[in-house]
């Protein structure tokens, strides 16, 4: 049997602030741990012979219900990493970009997102996605939009298209910690894509699980509505 294609992965990095707790540590602590996770799997799938983009939930439309100093503590993080990420980037081959609505962000924050992707741009291995105030549901609306004011009727290519994302198929979807939901990510995207579900908190995934749950995608029999 021919094994699947792995060309766009998409994680949902569940877990940091359960992680700390069980430590008796701040959830900050437990951010800051998954943060150098988000270096190791990028990495990784660089180096994966078929794969294209790796796109991360960082920041969903309903993180900004969180405590005010946990999000104000996610941004100055996400600032720090994509300024020391930079390095990463080049010497991968990784090509940068950030998806969803960016701005409810500081001009700051925009500024080193904006930034960071116009330094990355020609880069070919691999596209590493972040969704930053990002909602699946949102993201159709603002294509539909997008749509409509380019004048034309909305269809599945159109609205495609429109997307905030390069791609408009996940073949595999990965989320940590022992949930079961998408939690409003990739909605249009994730129409076929395959799910795995793994009880193991963000800050402690790794590489190894990665390749086994990869190892197991490749042997799954994809129908996509066929037989």
């Amino acid at each position: 049997m021919k094994s699947n294609s792995l060309k766009n992965l998409a994680i949902i990095m569940d877990g940091n602030g359960r992680w700390a707790q069980q430590r008796g540590l701040r959830r900050t602590k437990g951010h800051e741990a998954g943060i150098e996770v988000i270096r190791d799997i990028t990495t990784y799938c660089a180096n994966h012979t078929e794969m294209e983009s790796v796109t991360f939930y960082a920041f969903s439309t309903e993180n900004w219900k969180r405590p005010k100093l946990e999000v104000e503590f996610l941004m100055k993080l996400l600032d720090r990493y994509l300024k020391k990420e930079l390095i990463t980037y080049e010497l991968e081959n990784i090509r940068f970009i950030a998806i969803g609505d960016l701005e409810k962000f500081s001009a700051k924050l925009q500024e080193t997102i904006a930034i960071t992707a116009e330094k990355t741009k020609n880069n070919t291995k691999l596209t590493q996605v972040l969704a930053l105030n990002y909602g699946g549901r949102d993201e159709i609306i603002r294509a539909a939009n997008r749509v409509v004011k380019q004048g034309e009727a909305i269809t599945e290519a159109s609205l495609g298209l429109a997307l905030d994302t390069p791609y408009q198929d996940i073949d595999l979807l990965i989320r940590t910690s022992g949930e079961q939901r998408l939690s409003n990510y990739l909605l249009w995207q994730l129409s076929y894509s395959e799910l795995a579900f793994t009880p193991t908190f963000w800050p402690d995934f790794n590489t190894l699980e990665l390749q086994q749950i990869i190892d197991d995608f490749k042997n799954r029999k994809r129908r996509f509505g066929g037989i």
